[in-house]
């Protein structure tokens, strides 16, 4: 099976998983979901790379974060 296809399926159910996070806040799961999203994305745009899936998940991570700021 495609690699890119295999993370891209393990990304979904990641966040599917989030979606039991009821007890978080906005903030936070919207943290979640954009270290979830940005990490997948950075690891497929690298093929895989650690540095890239690392860095996407940062890079998502503060992007989610700063969208729900008060």
């Amino acid at each position: 099976m495609n690699q890119t296809l295999i993370k891209a399926v393990g990304a979904t159910l990641l966040l599917a998983a989030l979606g039991g996070c009821s007890s978080m806040d906005k903030q936070t799961r919207n943290t979640a979901a954009g270290a979830a999203i940005g990490g997948a994305a950075g690891a497929i745009l690298t093929n895989g790379s650690a540095v890239g899936t690392v860095g996407g998940a940062a890079v998502g991570g503060v992007i989610g974060h700063e969208t729900t700021k008060d």
